[in-house]
């Protein structure tokens, strides 16, 4: 007995120590942040111990996985569409919505001078294939999209688009040769204050809708809210920008 009554004033010493229970939070993330989420996981991980699990794709392909019951804990649109939408059906969490990015589209080449900082190089179309992601699904084939009917080009280049999947694979396209240019998000090509490599027209904010992109909180927990709260920080926020987005200060969001 006295054995026993010792080893349960152990167990319970020993529980005393041990650090809080590190959960799993899986997020359903657009494919041009998950670099930028990649290292806000490991920051966060670092932190608190709780593990991230991150599944990218199209915004839109996301949302049909969540709503056909997909067990994610979190979303990271592409837009401020389907994150509302998930609110409106009651599968995402009431009033955990927010802006965590504002993204920006440019037409990219690695070629050093085919664009010359302007979309005077669509016009005269010196090139086979233009990438874009796909405009149903993908929020930045969509701005792609309003881009050229803005600069009354879509019909003319329509039979030159080769559409990605996602803004991820409509960059590959670009970066692997199989297009000459294409549009990309600007997180893609850009680092720290300059672009990595190659040219680029940074497409006026006015051309398209805002590629406005939300989160939303898809299941109670408080690990997830810790992961959400981070990313409001000040040096999430700084981590955001240096990848070329735009950010809005906290008191600024819009629910």
């Amino acid at each position: 007995m006295k054995r026993a009554a010792f080893a349960g004033l152990l167990a319970g010493l020993l529980s005393l120590s041990v650090p809080g229970h590190a959960d799993e939070i899986r997020v359903a993330v657009a494919t041009n942040f998950v670099e930028v989420m990649r290292e806000l996981a490991a920051d966060f991980e670092r932190e608190t111990g709780h593990e991230v699990t991150l599944s990218s794709g199209a915004t839109g392909k996301l949302y049909a996985q969540i709503k056909n019951g997909a067990p994610f804990d979190l979303f990271l649109a592409a837009d401020d569409r389907r994150p509302e939408l998930l609110e409106q059906e009651g599968v995402a969490l009431a009033g955990s919505r927010f802006t965590y990015a504002l993204g920006e589209l440019v037409l990219w080449s690695p070629q050093p001078d085919l664009i010359d900082g302007g979309p005077e190089v669509l016009e005269a179309a010196p090139f086979d294939y233009l990438s874009i992601a796909n405009p149903k699904t993908a929020p930045y084939g969509r701005a792609a999209q309003q881009t050229l009917e803005r600069l009354g080009l879509w019909a003319n280049l329509e039979g030159r688009l080769v559409r990605g999947e996602n803004i991820g694979q409509a960059y590959q396209y670009v970066h692997s040769g199989n297009a000459a240019l294409g549009f990309v998000a600007r997180s893609q090509v850009y680092r720290n204050g300059e672009y990595t490599a190659g040219s680029y027209w940074r497409v006026p904010a006015d051309f398209h809708e805002p590629v406005v992109q939300q989160a939303v909180q898809l299941r109670e927990g408080e690990a997830v809210t810790a992961l959400l709260d981070h990313m409001r920080t000040p040096a999430a926020r700084a981590l955001i920008e240096s990848y070329g987005y735009g950010t809005l200060a906290p008191q600024m969001e819009g629910r």
